[in-house]
């Protein structure tokens, strides 16, 4: 029953939400569920402090059901305040294989469940855009983006066909070594260069892209002159990486700030 109401209150919301300062802007989760206790107990509990979380909360992490049902069900009761899009992992190709799937099944002994949770990923929204000017989505550009109203349009539920625009935008990565756009090494989807982030910010009239998708030492990793910004927000991802969780401020005045969350010793 509960269900029905992610599906309904995600569907009665645009693709491209459209969200005014101030707010806070979180990357991957992926089951980390203490370290989403400490994230709200640092940087503030809903309905005080806005957020919007850029996907990949399941697979891999430990307590999946945990942190999912709680974004949920901060969705529902703060719909004006709590925000998430659709990462890679909210879509069932990738969370049968990652962890999800098998953590229904030993704690519930339910493909039901899981399948339930498919449908309600099926009505994510893809893209954020925070004053016109931050545009946020789980993985990055695409090459068949061209104009925020494609973003609008994007019609929900959907299974992403691939390719698409919307795999790019939940699986698409920045790269160094490229100019323009290359296939990408996760064989999905492409990397895209400096060149391509300059040439889009200018298209789209935005001054900041934020997305998630990679594990950054720091937490958080600027890219193309401060023009892009990579978020991860699970510290010390998988009990096998020494790196930072960060959380992005984005303040009245579009002034950006990191809190950054080191490993628990």
């Amino acid at each position: 029953f509960i269900f029905y109401y992610f599906r309904q209150v995600f569907l009665s919301q645009a693709s491209l939400i459209e969200l005014q300062p101030p707010i806070k802007i979180c990357g991957d989760i992926h089951g980390q569920y203490a370290d989403v206790l400490r994230l709200f107990d640092r940087n503030g509990f809903p309905p005080t402090v806005n957020y919007l979380f850029l996907g990949d909360y399941v697979d891999r992490g430990q307590q999946n059901l945990e942190c999912i049902s709680l974004f949920f069900c901060y969705k529902i009761k703060y719909p004006g305040n709590f925000f998430v899009l659709r990462g890679n992992h909210e879509c069932s190709p990738i969370n049968r294989v990652y962890g999800f799937f098998e953590e229904c099944n030993r704690r519930y002994q339910s493909t039901r469940l899981w399948l339930q949770f498919q449908d309600a990923f099926a009505a994510l929204p893809f893209t954020g855009l925070v004053a016109g000017k931050i545009l946020c989505m789980h993985g990055g550009l695409s090459p068949k983006l061209k104009s925020m109203d494609q973003l609008r349009q994007i019609t929900r539920p959907i299974d992403p066909p691939n390719p698409s625009l919307h795999i790019d935008l939940l699986w698409s990565d920045p790269d160094n070594y490229t100019k323009g756009w290359a296939s990408n090494c996760r064989g999905v989807s492409y990397v895209f260069g400096k060149d391509v982030v300059v040439e889009m910010s200018a298209i789209l009239d935005i001054e900041l892209v934020a997305r998630a998708h990679q594990v950054v030492q720091d937490g958080y990793e600027f890219f193309a002159n401060r023009k892009l910004v990579t978020i991860f927000s699970a510290p010390h991802y998988c009990g096998q990486f020494d790196n930072a969780g960060a959380v992005m401020n984005v303040d009245e005045n579009l002034i950006c700030s990191f809190t950054v969350s080191l490993i628990k010793q």
